[in-house]
């Protein structure tokens, strides 16, 4: 802020009045006369004087440390203050020189050669050498000195503070002996007083009191000028004059107490009268004496700052510092590097990483990404190898001795490293700007005359054009600031990451450099994000810092404002006055590309702010003519958008009232937000209405306003039909309020430069801006650090694409999605978690026949309802405190009717399931009970049997012949009645069945091949025509057959699969029994939907009968084993033979009992313990599966996550098994894949840990369920001796206490005599005795392979992760067949997945040619030229307008990118022969792999997969 009005605020006591001072009362009550009224003292009622505004500037001057002291200084200069030149110390006697805070001025004047040509002049103010006029007073006279100096230099303001000035004071403390310096810089006007810019000295208080500083003033000074009263002879300083008088130098005596005109005393010695006379004609003879001594030829002598460090009797500000010292002799070091060398030639030998190699490696990377022809990945291949070349020339070329001396002085001090930075800054400006200045001049004189030129005489414009583009090239040779040496660390950092080496020559460690500039931008300097040279990004540096400033500040947000407008209006300058920074404004700087600076928001401020930093972008001028010397909307359209997208707030400023300037950038603004609408980005704007004449009128009228509103309405019409949208106001593209979001602006100066100072208005404006400026960022959340580096990038890649909108993919939302739907994998595991739970009860008790009506899905959701509300929870706590709560909220909605709808779908495929349990039940009662009955009919005759034998025999050899001969003859007579199970033989069933219903088809020819694993179904298909097939017959479809067409048919077959899969786990052969019925509902289903396909209209081609038959046998055969496995699991229970054996020894245990006596209570307790043992099985697996399903889930890396998780863990076990059959069954099958993959992870877990986990959860398990049953029959005991001692009591107390966790019942016991059960103590004895030697049988079973013998399909924990993981999008790319990844099956919206394959992966070759295809889907679509044929007809279809292709096409979401997966090219050059032989073409011509693929190692490729996915 430079508000120069601040000097006059006066200072007030803390009891001061505003009343008007009055008279005694008592003098009121007599009436006295003019005379004696007026003669009153008043002495004793007198104030104390006020503070003196220069002794508090002196004061703070003398607290402050060099930093500051350097900044008041700088703020001085600019608001056209005299600034501090020789400052006594207040109590030591001592003269300081605060040369050090001259450094940062500079000085820009004009004046007229003699030839009458302007040259203009840009110098340091330290190195001026300027003639030096000094004013000084002896004794004390009655004229202000300071006024006098004022009216001489600049009449309308108050250059040097004087007596008569706004809060001044009759008493000062702190300005005598103080030396104030202003320099008066002309304008090449005729009205300039002076012609050369000239330095004035100004000496507060008597010169006779301060005479060393008298004595420096006159030995430096061209002109002498004294302020004197009368003096007599006997005056102190008579001596003093007498010197001055009759020295050489030209003196000026100003007489306080006379009346006379300018009268010359002698020669260049001159009088001029004060007394009673006008200011104006003093001020002017005054001049004109000044200007006749200055124009002397005898008088040469000029001033220069630096001179006046070289004098032994002062102390000099740098030369005391150590620290500024030090760090001064080090910039000064590397600057003698550049001593004797063109300023022209030194960028090319100092900074040659940022020379032509850089500028060629941007050329080539927005090549890279605008690709033209049709073999794109030739060409990409071909930049890629061009740009690797240019960074290994750049990691090539040698470091020289200044940056390596830059790098050595910034890490050896890095406390003091802003001194350092600030003496190079100041030193490199010193050097160039002089050259700089000319050649701008130069520049923009040769502009004027090209603009001139224009649309006149081409062949002269043309010649003006190209010599411009040459001062264009000078220009950019001569710029050298410190912006350019942290742009060459940056490149070498960038050539260093890319070979992933240091440079040999580079003494530090090049990962150190990003620390370096994070660093700057911590104390203050602005860094580069945008080189101006080249209008390129370096990412990969800009990343490193904002990593680094991550380390050090931690992930802090940051609101980020950006400034936008056309070049030289003041935009620098306007942020540098609204916060205090550091951007470049000098003349011959402007700025060029983009540049940010980090402001820490005060601790005051963070009660107010969401945010802990300020990032202030400022950006180069649109409209500006580039330095090749042509103006390139298309540039200012990139930086627009660039610029726009980055800003949480932006800046439009406006300069002037040119309707057709603020058009053209209106437009530009205008299209850059509606991009950002499209890609759902919602940034803020202000307009900033510069250089306004009338600014009272714009702001009480809203006719201005409602202009600019009116234009931004007709410019967002123009900018929608070039963005193809329908908006058609600018408030249909941002929310914008026309009152408080545009202001207006005064003019900069309040004069005419160089010599006016800053407008109060203007400063006025500047702080209204930043209160609303603060305004709305209170509002916003900002964007931590890791965002913005991804913003950032995110910005420039979609830039980088031409086609912004189709382009941008926003990499933080991306990242961020993906861990929601990792949460959401998570809840949505929570929800089905506890449906197994409660489905398992509700199974158990259906079971039991404790359930008997239809399950209401109502209940269902009562029961998990708990869960829902902590899921419920879990979500809210998320989307709500989650560190990316402002992204995440955008998904709220979506993901709660997610959740919703899979709770739903649990529920209702809970509800059906049950039910069919129900239904089962009833169904297989008549199974259970023949089971029971013939277990039931054994126990009673062998019951019998031992009563005969019953004390006849002890023999335990007798016993068990007799047993065994009982056994053989009850089974036999068992299998008679119920035969055993047979064998199936599905195939065999298959091909019966297909010969008995279809004898047409020649079904025995069948030969053994596996229709998912072919890659061309054209042998399959037949054309199809109006009435039937074409008159050439069954004509097969071969060369014409389109790459849409093999997608159509093998989605087709997918879902065939898909629906064939769930109708057989429907069968529940396990329970219910196989039966060739079941052969016949798949058959028929399979039939009817080749039926209905072929009938669809749009389908031009019918199945051959092959094609059935083989889909019909491909499934059967796929399906054999679950048909086996659960035929087997079935049998086991079901085949007397089978199920009556296993329970041989259970019976003869039972038999030598009762052969012994044991009483009824013990026999019965030991059947009760041996029909227990079934159900205790199957719970314990059970409960086990469930658990083990929910332990891999949290433990097994490739099962932790989400979908996208689990796919990057099958392709590195694809990697490393290199197997090319697996490889393809994933490309062409990735459902079964999945499933297959799943399944190996789960019983390698299993193997794993059994010992370790597996096996201690299933001991766990069963320990529970025994605690549970004895406990069970305890209390069970207990309530029959309360209630009557009943045995069918304590057994319907006992299975009802367990019929939760047991599928066990009364009806178990049905036939089974145990009427003279008495004694309930000793049944609970028993069974507490013989229920371990049943557990330890059960748990000596236990190992890695039981999970599958043992449990239905649906139950076993694979196939729990299998529900889990696999209900979710399976839909491919019909370019390259990668999967979609979103998680919901048959999802609203676009397809999409985050990184495409090689096309020729899934067969895509070249038409009309055997060459397979290396093109990815990302770049193809990034490709301007590049098409493909969808059907088969001619028609071609441009890549990046593949949705027109229609179909399948449409339906996907492909976004140009070039950041591809290394493992897909790796895939490709180690499977190119097996790829080859599986598509019977070749990678050869057009499909000829880069030699650059084949340099992605097998690690690269696995890490690539950890790196983006």
């Amino acid at each position: 802020m430079m508000n120069y009005r601040a000097r006059y605020i006066k200072t007030k006591e803390a009891n001061e009045q505003h009343n008007t001072q009055q008279t005694d009362k008592d003098s009121k009550k007599q009436k006295s006369n003019f005379l004696e009224a007026i003669s009153l003292s008043h002495e004793g009622v007198s104030k104390p004087d006020r503070v003196h505004p220069m002794d508090i500037q002196m004061a703070v001057f003398h607290c402050a440390d060099s930093s500051l002291k350097q900044l008041m200084v700088t703020k001085l200069s600019q608001c056209q203050f005299a600034l501090p030149l020789l400052v006594p110390h207040p109590f030591k006697q001592q003269i300081e020189f605060p040369l050090w805070t001259f450094r940062q001025i500079n000085k820009s004047w004009k004046m007229r050669n003699t030839n009458n040509d302007i040259i203009s002049k840009v110098q340091p103010v330290y190195k001026a050498e300027t003639p030096m006029v000094s004013f000084f007073r002896f004794g004390s006279v009655s004229s202000s000195k300071s006024q006098l100096m004022n009216n001489l230099i600049n009449e309308k303001h108050n250059t040097f503070f004087h007596r008569n000035c706004p809060g001044s004071s009759r008493t000062r403390l702190l300005m005598d002996g103080v030396v104030e310096i202003a320099w008066f810089c002309p304008s090449g006007q005729i009205t300039d007083k002076f012609n050369n810019c000239v330095a004035f000295c100004n000496l507060h208080g008597d010169a006779g009191d301060n005479e060393k500083q008298l004595q420096i003033l006159t030995e430096m000074s061209s002109v002498n000028v004294v302020l004197l009263s009368q003096i007599d002879k006997n005056d102190k300083n008579v001596t003093k004059l007498e010197n001055l008088y009759s020295d050489s130098k030209p003196l000026i005596c100003l007489l306080s107490e006379d009346e006379s005109n300018v009268i010359e005393m002698d020669t260049r010695k001159y009088k001029i009268g004060l007394k009673e006379r006008n200011q104006s004609e003093v001020s002017e003879e005054l001049r004109r004496a000044i200007n006749d001594c200055l124009s002397s030829s005898s008088s040469a002598s000029m001033f220069r700052l630096e001179d006046l460090a070289k004098r032994s009797d002062i102390r000099v500000d740098e030369e005391d510092d150590e620290d500024c010292r030090r760090e001064r002799e080090s910039a000064q070091q590397m600057m003698s590097l550049m001593k004797n060398k063109n300023l022209r030639e030194i960028k090319e030998s100092f900074l040659p990483c940022q020379g032509e190699l850089w500028h060629l490696w941007c050329q080539k990377n927005k090549e890279l990404h605008r690709p033209r022809g049709e073999d794109i990945k030739q060409e990409i291949s071909k930049k890629q190898t061009e740009m690797k070349k240019i960074r290994e020339e750049q990691h090539k070329s040698h470091n020289n001795e200044f940056i390596e001396g830059f790098l050595k002085q910034i890490n050896a001090y890095a406390t003091n490293r802003t001194f350092f930075l600030k003496w190079l800054r100041i030193l490199l400006n010193e050097v160039t700007s002089a050259d700089l200045s000319a050649l701008q001049h130069k520049y923009d004189k040769k502009w004027s005359t090209v603009l001139q030129l224009k649309g006149n005489n081409e062949t002269e414009h043309l010649k003006e054009q190209r010599e411009l583009e040459k001062i264009s090239k000078e220009l950019q040779a001569a710029s050298f600031g410190l912006e350019h040496i942290i742009r060459e660390i940056g490149q070498i950092y960038e050539s260093c990451s890319f070979v992933k080496k240091n440079k040999t020559d580079l003494q530090f460690d090049f990962s150190s450099l990003p620390s370096l500039a994070a660093e700057m931008m911590i104390c203050g300097f602005p860094l580069e994000l945008m080189d101006g040279d080249t209008a390129h990004v370096p990412l990969i540096w800009i990343t490193a810092v904002l990593d680094e400033l991550v380390q050090k500040l931690g992930d802090q947000r940051v609101f980020v404002m950006s400034v936008l407008g056309i070049q030289s209006t003041g935009k620098s300058t306007m942020l540098n006055a609204m916060f205090g920074l550091q951007f470049a404004v000098s003349a011959g700087r402007r700025t060029r590309g983009a540049f940010m600076q980090l402001i820490k928001v005060s601790e005051e401020m963070k009660d107010k702010m969401k945010f802990d930093y300020i990032l202030v972008v400022d950006t180069e001028g649109l409209r500006a003519l580039e330095f090749d010397g042509k103006s390139t909307r298309h540039h200012d359209n990139e930086l627009a958008t660039f610029v726009v997208g980055l800003g949480n707030l932006t800046l439009i400023n406006i300069f002037g009232e040119n309707p057709a300037e603020m058009q053209d950038i209106l437009q530009i603004v205008v299209q850059a937000f509606l991009r950002m609408k499209k890609v759902n980005l919602n940034p803020s704007c202000m307009f900033v209405h510069q250089n306004v004449s009338d600014v009272t009128a714009g702001e009480k009228n809203m006719q201005g306003k409602r202009q600019l509103m009116q234009t931004l309405d007709e410019m967002t019409k123009l900018a929608a039909e070039v963005e193809v949208d329908n908006a058609e106001c600018f408030s249909d593209v941002i929310n914008f309020d026309i009152r408080n979001d545009v202001k207006y602006f005064a003019q900069l100066w309040e004069g005419s430069p160089p010599m006016a100072p800053p407008n109060p208005n203007y400063c006025d404006n500047i702080q209204e801006l930043k209160k609303t400026i603060i305004s709305q960022a209170s509002k916003s959340d900002g964007m931590r650090l890791k965002h913005l580096k991804n913003h950032i990038h995110d910005l420039w890649e979609g830039l980088l694409n031409e086609r912004f909108v189709f382009s941008f993919q926003n990499s933080l939302e991306i990242s961020v999605y993906r861990r929601l739907e990792t949460k959401y994998s998570k809840w949505t595991w929570t929800l089905r978690s506890a449906m197994m739970e409660i489905e398992n009860i509700l199974h158990i008790q259906i079971e039991n026949e404790e359930i008997n009506n239809e399950i209401d899905e109502t209940e269902l959701q009562r029961k998990l309802k708990e869960k829902s509300d902590e899921v419920k929870t879990l979500m809210s706590n998320f989307f709500e405190e989650d560190t990316d709560a402002d992204i995440l909220i955008q998904w709220k909605t979506s993901f709660e009717i997610k959740i919703k709808d899979v709770q739903e779908n649990i529920v209702r495929e809970t509800k059906r399931k049950l039910n069919e349990m129900l239904q089962q039940r009833d169904l297989k009662k008549k199974i259970d009970a023949q089971r029971t009955q013939h277990e039931n009919t054994l126990l009673e005759k062998s019951k019998e049997l031992a009563l005969k034998l019953k004390d006849k025999t002890k023999n335990e050899e007798t016993l068990k012949r007799e047993f065994d001969l009982f056994w053989e003859k009850c089974v036999k007579n068992i299998t008679t009645d119920a035969p055993p199970i047979k064998d199936i033989n599905i195939l065999k069933a298959v091909r019966t069945l297909l010969n008995d219903i279809y004898e047409s088809l020649n079904v025995d020819q069948w030969k053994d091949s596996n229709i998912f694993t072919l890659q061309n179904y054209s042998g399959y298909v037949q054309e199809k025509k109006s009435r039937g097939l074409t008159e050439s017959g069954k004509k097969t479809i071969s060369g014409s057959f389109s790459h849409q067409t093999e997608s159509n048919i093998k989605a087709f077959i997918d879902d065939i699969v898909q629906e064939t899969d769930k109708m057989i786990q429907l069968f529940q052969i396990s329970k219910m029994g196989y039966n060739n019925s079941c052969i016949q509902q798949l058959t028929d289903y399979i039939k009817s939907e080749i039926t209905g396909y072929e009938e669809n209209s749009e389908k031009k081609y019918l199945f051959k009968n092959e094609f059935f038959i083989d889909l019909v046998f491909s499934i059967f055969k796929k399906a054999e084993k679950t048909f086996n496995d659960q035929h087997r699991m079935f049998r086991e229970v079901n085949d007397p033979v089978l199920y009556l054996e296993k329970k041989r020894n259970e019976y003869y245990s039972i038999f030598k009992k009762y052969c012994q006596g044991a009483t009824s209570a013990v026999i019965f307790g030991e059947i009760i313990c041996q029909k227990l043992k079934e159900p205790i099985e199957q719970s314990v697996y059970k409960q086990t599966a469930r658990d083990l399903a929910d332990e891999i889930r949290s433990n097994c890396p490739s099962l932790n996550g989400n979908r996208s998780n689990l796919e990057k863990h099958i392709l590195k076990k694809i990697t490393e098994e290199e197997n090319l059959d697996k490889n393809m069954n994933y490309i062409n099958n990735p459902r079964d894949h999945f499933k297959s993959f799943i399944n190996d992870e789960v019983h390698q877990y299993i193997s794993d840990q059994f010992s370790f986990s597996v096996k201690p959860k299933m001991n766990q398990n069963i320990e529970v369920l025994q605690q549970k049953i004895l406990t069970a029959a305890y209390e069970s005991t207990e309530d029959v001796q309360v209630k009557s001692e009943d045995v069918d009591l304590w057994l319907k107390f006992f299975t009802q206490k367990l019929s939760d966790v047991l599928i066990f019942s009364m009806k178990d016991f049905s036939g089974v005599n145990h009427d003279d059960v008495d004694d309930f103590k000793l049944l609970e004895d028993v069974m507490r005795k013989d229920l371990p030697s049943i557990i330890s049988d059960i748990s000596r079973e236990f190992n890695t392979d039981t999970f599958d013998k043992k449990l239905d399909l649906n139950n076993r924990p694979d196939q729990i992760l299998i529900d889990h993981f696999c209900q979710c999008c399976w839909v491919q790319c019909p370019f390259c067949a990668a999967i979609c990844t979103n998680t919901i099956e048959d999802h609203d919206g676009d397809h999409s997945v985050p990184f495409h394959r090689v096309t020729g992966i899934n067969g895509w070759h070249y038409r009309g040619t055997t060459n397979l295809s290396t093109n990815i889907c990302t770049t193809s679509v990034a490709s301007n030229d590049a098409g493909f044929y969808p059907d088969s007809t001619d028609r071609r279809v441009l890549y990046r307008e593949y949705r027109k292709a229609g179909g399948v096409y449409s339906k996907w979401s492909i976004t140009p990118d070039l950041s591809e997966l290394p493992y897909w090219k790796w895939f490709v050059c180690r499977f190119q022969k097996d790829l080859e032989e599986y598509y019977k073409k070749t990678f050869q011509k057009s499909g000829k792999i880069p030699d650059e693929w084949r340099q992605i190692t097998k690690q690269e490729a696995v890490d690539s997969l950890d790196k983006y996915i």
